[in-house]
């Protein structure tokens, strides 16, 4: 995005549009991303186990147990099945990209592979805590 070499030969930034629409799907996907760690938070914060005040109806009043157990589930195997998958496809892929390239590729992503099962055991967590009283 900044126009720093990463090890990635031209035909890899010309699959990817860059430059050009490219360019936005990084910080787009940025904040899809932080925007769900925020929800991934609220499992395991006390905030996250009543609606905010802000909120007509609902505010103050706590959040079903089901209302974010069963989304994070979908989420867990959401994310499970991509970090699968990115493991995969970054362990096969013919990509035009230098050796220290692919290694900075890979210690990059590789915690996308954790954030599925991670993300499964706060559910389970959640789920517990909510239904234990």
């Amino acid at each position: 995005m900044l126009g720093v070499p990463l090890g990635l030969g031209q035909s890899e930034y010309d699959a990817m549009l860059l430059p050009g629409w490219g360019l936005l799907v990084l910080p787009l996907l940025s904040l899809a991303q932080e925007g769900l760690a925020w929800l991934t938070l609220g499992l395991v914060r006390p905030w996250g186990e009543v609606w905010p005040r802000w909120m007509p109806y609902l505010g103050g009043r706590p959040v079903p147990v089901l209302a974010a157990v069963v989304p994070a589930a979908f989420g867990t195997l959401a994310c499970s099945i991509y970090g699968v998958l990115l493991v995969w496809t970054t362990l096969h892929a013919q990509m035009d990209i230098t050796p220290w390239g692919n290694w900075l590729l890979t210690v990059c992503y590789l915690p996308v592979a954790a954030w599925g099962p991670l993300l499964g055991a706060v559910t389970v967590h959640y789920y517990r805590r909510r239904t234990r009283r």
